[in-house]
C-alpha cells in the first residue's frame, strides 16, 4: 500500500483526492497540510510542513504557487517524492522543480486527467502535418468564475505541447487588444473564459482553408484529476531522482 502526504488537504482537490483514496485499497493518506480547515477524521492534518513528521511514499500537491517552495525543500529533505499538481507557477519556480528533480523523483503535470493527457499526444502527432498546411492552431478554455490563474495551465501545455511537436519555432499569444493587425501565421492563440461552476472544458481549433479541425476534452467533476493524481502516486513512489509526467504514466 502507497502512504501519501497529501499537501493542501481541505481545499477543493484535496478533499476530492482524500474521497477517492478511502475508495482506493492500494493507497491511504498518512497525513494532511493545510494551513486552513479542520482537521481530518481519517488522518492527522498539520498546518505546516514543518509540523508533518510522518512516514509516507509520496506527496500529492494541490495547494497554492506560493506553498510549493517550501514543498520542494521539504521533499528534498525528507527524500519523498511529490505530484505536483498546483499550476501559475512562476518560470523561476518551474526552474527550482527541475533543480530539486536531481535529487528526488518529482512528477509534473498542469492536469491530471488521463482524456486531456491523451488529447496532448494526439495534438503532437496533428500539428506537424495540419500547421505547416495552413491550418491555425488556437486554444480555448473555460473554467468556475473562482479560478484565480488565466489562461490554465491545461491550456498553456497544450499550447507548449502544439509549439513542441512544430520545432519550438511558434511563439503564444494570450492577447490581442493591444494591436490592430492581420494574425501571425508563426502564432499560437490562447483564450481564456471564466463564469458560473464549470469544471473545465478545452477546445483546441486548427482553422484551415475551408475546413475546421477541432479536439475539444470537458471535465464534468474533479474525480478525474483526483483519479490521476493518485494514479501519478502510485507511479511515482520510490522512483528514482528525475521529472516525470502524466506521459510517463499512461504509457
Amino acid at each position: 500500500m502507497i502512504s501519501i502526504i497529501l499537501h493542501g488537504a481541505n481545499g477543493h482537490m484535496g478533499k476530492v483526492v482524500a474521497q477517492m483514496a478511502a475508495e482506493d485499497p492500494d493507497v491511504q493518506i498518512a497525513a494532511g497540510i493545510d494551513a486552513f480547515g479542520e482537521a481530518s477524521g481519517e488522518f492527522p492534518v498539520f498546518a505546516s510542513l514543518k509540523e508533518c513528521t510522518v512516514p509516507a511514499d509520496a506527496i500529492i500537491d494541490f495547494s497554492t504557487a506560493k506553498a510549493v517552495d517550501e514543498l520542494l525543500a521539504y521533499g528534498v529533505e525528507r527524500n519523498i517524492p511529490m505530484v505536483v499538481c498546483t499550476t501559475g507557477l512562476s518560470d523561476q519556480q518551474i526552474e527550482n522543480l527541475k533543480e530539486a528533480s536531481g535529487q528526488v523523483a518529482i512528477l509534473r503535470s498542469a492536469n491530471m486527467s488521463l482524456g486531456v493527457n491523451t488529447v496532448l499526444k494526439l495534438l503532437k502527432a496533428a500539428a506537424p502535418v495540419l500547421v505547416p498546411n495552413g491550418f491555425d492552431p488556437e486554444v480555448v478554455e473555460m473554467h468556475h468564475r473562482r479560478k484565480l490563474d488565466a489562461p490554465s495551465g491545461t491550456a498553456v501545455s497544450l499550447a507548449d505541447g502544439i509549439n513542441e511537436a512544430l520545432g519550438g519555432s511558434y511563439h503564444v499569444t494570450y492577447d490581442r487588444s493591444d494591436r490592430r493587425e492581420a494574425r501571425d501565421p508563426k502564432e499560437i492563440g490562447v483564450s481564456a473564459l471564466r463564469g458560473g461552476t464549470v469544471v473545465g472544458v478545452h477546445d483546441v481549433v486548427f482553422a484551415g482553408e475551408d475546413e475546421v479541425i477541432e479536439i475539444r476534452h470537458t471535465a464534468y467533476s474533479r474525480n478525474i484529476f483526483a483519479k490521476g493524481a493518485l494514479s501519478a502516486a502510485k507511479f511515482l513512489a520510490r522512483k528514482a531522482p528525475g521529472l516525470y509526467d502524466m506521459a510517463d504514466v499512461i504509457g
